[in-house]
C-alpha cells in the first residue's frame, strides 16, 4: 500500500502498488480512512458487496458480487451462480496469500455455497507477474449447478419460473455466463415478436428470454460449445430455438443479401476496442454489424444492439448505429438505452466500470 498525493503534496488517499501493471497505482481509500489491517479491510468491503446486491437484486440467484473498483475491490471479481462462487484475482495485491485467505473465508462466512471456483486469465497472471495457477475448486465440492435470471420479473417471457441455465464453473468464457446482460434479456423480452435472429448468442441468454414469446427464435455463435449449451439450456426451459454455428459477419451478409426478414433482430459481439488504438476498427466493425442487421427489418421491427467496448463511448456508439440506419434507409425510435445490471455498479467518477450499452430501437419505416 502507498499514500497518494496531489502535485501540491495535499493527501489523496491510499492506493495498492503493483510492480509490474500498466495501472501502477489502484486507489483503495481516501485520504481520511485509516488501514491498518488489509485482509480486514477486504473482508469488510466483501461484506458491504453483498448486502448492496440484497438490496438490488431480485429473482435471479445468478449475479455478480464483487465488481472490482466498483466495491472498492481493486482486482477482485466474485460472482454468485446459485451455490457456486467463481472468483478471479487480477492484482498482485488481491493475490496475497493473507488477502486471499481473507476473501475464501468471508465468501464462506457469509453465504451458504456448496463450492468457490477460481477462473484464471493466464494472460492477466503474466501482464501483472503473477506465478502460474490454475482453474480450480478453492473450496467444497460443487462447480457445476444450475441457475436462474428474471423469476417474477413481468418483462420476462415466463416471469414465474423465469429463464434456467446450466452453470459449470470451470467451462465457458469469462467466468461462464455475462450476468451484466441479465435484466436486459428481460427487458427485451417486453418488445418481443414474431421472428427472432439473435446474433452472438453464446449459450442462449436473450434467445432463451426471447423464445416463449416468439414464433421462431435463431440463435447465432461461432463457437460450438457455447451452442451445445445454450441447446441443453433450451431443453431445461422446454423452447425450441434453432442454433447456427456460423461467422456472424458473413452470416449477416449473406442473410442481407438474400433478402432475409425478421421482425426482430439482437447483436451482442464481444468487445472490439480492448484498447484505444482499436477504436476505429470497432467503429468500423459495429457500423458493418448494424448496417447488415438493419437491413432485415421492415416496420414495426426490434432491434437490440450492444457494444461492451468501454472505449466506444455511448456517444460514439449511437453515432455508429445511427449512420448505420441511414445507410439502410431506415428510421429509428430508441425505446431503451441501458448498461449492465444493477448488481454491476457504476461509479460516477469512475467511467471505467459503466462499459455496457444496450440500445433497444423500433424500426418506423
Amino acid at each position: 500500500m502507498v499514500r497518494v498525493v496531489d502535485e501540491r503534496g495535499k493527501g489523496l488517499g491510499t492506493a495498492l502498488y503493483s510492480s509490474s501493471s500498466q495501472i501502477a497505482i489502484r486507489m483503495l481509500a481516501r485520504d481520511r480512512e485509516e488501514i491498518s489491517d488489509l485482509p480486514a479491510l477486504i473482508a469488510k468491503r466483501i461484506r458491504a458487496a453483498i448486502a448492496y446486491r440484497r438490496l438490488v437484486v431480485t429473482g435471479s440467484d445468478a449475479y455478480r458480487l464483487v465488481f472490482s473498483e466498483a466495491d472498492f475491490l481493486p482486482g477482485l471479481i466474485v460472482d454468485r451462480y446459485g451455490d457456486v462462487l467463481c472468483v478471479q484475482i487480477l492484482t498482485q495485491a488481491m493475490d496475497a496469500e493473507p488477502v486471499r485467505g481473507a476473501i475464501i473465508e468471508t465468501l464462506v462466512q457469509e453465504l451458504q455455497a456448496a463450492g468457490i471456483v477460481e477462473r484464471v486469465d493466464p494472460r492477466i497472471r503474466d501482464l501483472e507477474q503473477l506465478g502460474p495457477r490454475a482453474s480450480g475448486l478453492l473450496w467444497g465440492q460443487k462447480s457445476s449447478t444450475t441457475i436462474t435470471m428474471n423469476a417474477g420479473d413481468a418483462n420476462c417471457a415466463n416471469p414465474a419460473t423465469g429463464v434456467r441455465f446450466h452453470y459449470d464453473g470451470l467451462e465457458g468464457q469469462k467466468t461462464g455466463a455475462f450476468l451484466d446482460q441479465r435484466e436486459n434479456y428481460a427487458l427485451a423480452a417486453q418488445y418481443a415478436h414474431g421472428n427472432v435472429l439473435d446474433v452472438f448468442c453464446y449459450q442462449g441468454g436473450f434467445a432463451l428470454h426471447l423464445a416463449a414469446k416468439c414464433s421462431s427464435v435463431t440463435g447465432v455463435d461461432s463457437s460450438r460449445p457455447a451452442l451445445e449449451m445454450a441447446e441443453k439450456n433450451a431443453g431445461l426451459n422446454g423452447r425450441e430455438v434453432e442454433w447456427i454455428e456460423a461467422n456472424a459477419f458473413d452470416l449477416l451478409r449473406d442473410y442481407a443479401s438474400s433478402g432475409k426478414k425478421y421482425d426482430m433482430v439482437v447483436l451482442d459481439p464481444p468487445a472490439f476496442a480492448k484498447t484505444k488504438r482499436d477504436l476505429d476498427k470497432a467503429r468500423s466493425g459495429y457500423k458493418e454489424l448494424n448496417l447488415r442487421a438493419l437491413k432485415m427489418l421492415g416496420p414495426g421491427g426490434i432491434f437490440v444492439t450492444c457494444s461492451c467496448s468501454f472505449h466506444v463511448s455511448e456517444a460514439d456508439f449511437l453515432e455508429v448505429v445511427g449512420d448505420a440506419a441511414r445507410d439502410a434507409h431506415k428510421s429509428l425510435r430508441v425505446l431503451e438505452i441501458r448498461g449492465a445490471a444493477k448488481d454491476h455498479p457504476k461509479l460516477l467518477n469512475v467511467p471505467e466500470t459503466g462499459y455496457l450499452k444496450c440500445v433497444i430501437m423500433h424500426v418506423n419505416d
